[in-house]
């Protein structure tokens, strides 16, 4: 075999993002919160970022030239000479005042204020004192009632073992007979089902269910009130409730529609999951990224970015002197200039996802000016690739602009990818939105007769009256992408 080494010359064409590129797409895509932990992040990597804090203008104009070229400072900062005439009094007490002056100095500077701190602190000690202890889990508070109940100890321990294979939402999925294994001692069912009904006397109420049936039989026994028609319905009739047969339980009930309405009511009011109400569950938190006006005098909508919150970056000038200076090593100067231009490069991609993100806002704004002023009815579609076209930019480029965005307007708090979607035209030619057609159609159903509720071949019919027409399967799919039943299950019994 002949190994040998040879020289070849190729061309070929390939896509290659700069770290610029890359970092400038991935701040474009964030949104505000996260945007606000990105720049805490490099405020805490990179030295040569600080906050830029209102007022501080003319100090951030200062150069240390012009700060030189002051008498006072200038006499501060002069050389330390001996007079000819060994009179050595002023600049002994120059000398000896220089620490003091140094730290007047360090504490009217306005790029290290905001890295000092009055007292000595441990930033991770901080943290953790002021971050809020973890919530109790559902197992956790099930098993500290459960500490406190007095039975035998085989009873004990299998309680212990299904409180542990109850899930979050309060239900016992696994089978009695298959736990009997986990306890690792001698015992029957009909402990087990002991242990079981211990249980769900623990709050919350409802806890350790089998079935929904079950978890709300439990929370009805448990009430002060008679809800004797009330547990058998959940217990018998669940899912012709369900299904809206009223007809057929009060023949087999022997009660009336109006009774069972009265009781539905009731159940209604149940928790169907209550192991939610232990633990911590926190709602997402939505911060608009843009909020969005009405100018009533000329009819017109404008939009600001909502960055009051964000802070404002600059390159701290005493390093940006140092390297002008030249007075550092060459290790320091590399690492102050990489630096520095990492700084450069995060504060234009802000500005450029600032800029980017409100071309997008106006042109949505332009476009859906008839839905900022009446409602979801007057959407139109707006195909992404339309605005980038329109905007000269990558269709990319919107969707990362768009993406985990949102809009504060007049009419509440929308995605900003709400504005972006397909539909349909009208028998008149006009566009109109699936997002609209939706909310016709939910129009419909709220004002129908629900003595006699339309069915789907019905809402067909409507629609087209409006002048949107659609298929038969069209209109079942956006119901059930609704959550809205069929009209059987939508009728109302006097």
């Amino acid at each position: 075999m002949r190994l040998d080494m040879s020289q070849q010359m190729k061309m070929d064409q390939r896509m290659v993002l700069a770290p610029r590129m890359i970092q400038s797409m991935e701040i474009l895509q964030l949104p505000l919160m996260a945007l606000q932990e990105r720049i805490e992040q490099e405020m805490l990597s990179n030295p040569v970022l600080e906050l830029e804090e209102p007022g501080n203008e003319f100090e951030e104009s200062e150069t240390y030239e012009d700060v030189s070229s002051d008498d006072e400072t200038a006499q501060e900062e002069k050389s330390l000479l001996i007079d000819d005439d060994n009179n050595k009094k002023d600049d002994y007490e120059r000398l000896a005042n220089q620490d003091t002056d140094y730290e007047d100095y360090m504490e009217r500077s306005t790029y290290i204020q905001p890295r000092r701190s009055n007292e000595d602190r441990d930033p991770k000690l901080e943290a953790m004192q002021n971050t809020a202890a973890p919530a109790q889990s559902l197992n956790e508070y099930l098993h500290e009632q459960w500490a406190f109940i007095e039975v035998e100890p085989i009873i004990k321990k299998a309680g212990g073992v299904i409180i542990d294979y109850i899930d979050e939402a309060g239900y016992l999925s696994v089978d009695l007979l298959s736990l009997c294994e986990r306890v690792r001692e001698p015992i029957t069912t009909g402990q087990m089902e002991l242990a079981l009904a211990l249980i769900q006397n623990l709050e919350p109420t409802g806890v350790g269910a089998r079935d929904l049936a079950e978890c709300l039989r439990l929370q009805l026994e448990a009430s002060d009130e008679d809800c004797e028609l009330e547990i058998e319905l959940v217990s018998h009739h669940l899912k012709d409730i369900e299904m809206n047969r009223f007809p057929a339980v009060a023949r087999k009930t022997g009660h009336s529609i109006a009774d069972l309405k009265r009781a539905v009511q009731v159940i209604s009011r149940l928790d169907p999951r209550p192991g939610l109400q232990i633990g911590q569950h926190n709602a997402q938190y939505i911060i608009p990224d843009v909020i969005v006006e009405y100018d009533q005098e000329n009819d017109i909508f404008h939009a600001h970015l909502a960055d009051g919150s964000t802070p404002s970056l600059r390159i701290n000038t005493m390093y940006s002197q140092l390297l002008k200076a030249g007075e550092v090593t060459t290790e320091a100067k590399e690492f102050l200039q990489n630096s520095v231009r990492s700084a450069r490069w995060l504060i234009e991609s802000i500005e450029q996802r600032k800029t980017t993100l409100m071309r997008v806002v106006n042109h949505v704004i332009n476009n859906q000016h008839d839905f900022f002023l009446n409602g979801p009815l007057y959407l139109k579609p707006l195909p992404m690739v339309d605005v980038a076209d329109e905007l000269g930019i990558h269709v990319g480029t919107v969707s990362r602009a768009v993406s985990g965005k949102y809009l504060q307007t007049p009419l509440g708090i929308f995605a900003l990818r709400y504005f972006f979607s397909g539909g349909t035209e009208t028998a008149n030619g006009d566009s109109v939105s699936w997002d609209a057609v939706k909310a016709k159609l939910q129009e419909i159903i709220d004002n129908e007769d629900k003595q006699k509720p339309l069915r789907d071949d019905e809402l067909v019919d409507e629609l087209d009256k409006h002048g949107i027409t659609l298929a038969r399967r069209t209109v079942a799919k956006y119901r059930n992408l609704m959550n809205i039943p069929p009209a059987r299950r939508r009728k109302s019994f006097d």
